[in-house]
């Protein structure tokens, strides 16, 4: 089958989710892996977070102080 394991994760999730926790159990995180991955998400929220916030004090200078 083209795409059986991802069909089987798909269909049998319990057993996916099982055999996810027995790696994860099998492979620790290292001493500033929680680190990296806070700094990771930082990198990739903030800006996405920051663009949206732009926007919406754009829209907001456009309704309210457009006349002055």
């Amino acid at each position: 089958m083209l795409f059986g394991k991802k069909i089987n994760r798909v269909v049998n999730v319990r057993e996916a989710e099982e055999r996810f926790e027995e790696e994860r159990a099998q492979v620790p995180l290292e001493k500033n892996d929680r680190l990296a991955m806070i700094l990771a998400a930082l990198v990739v929220f903030v800006p996405v977070f920051l663009v949206i916030v732009a926007i919406l004090l754009l829209v907001f200078f456009l309704f309210f102080f457009r006349h002055l």
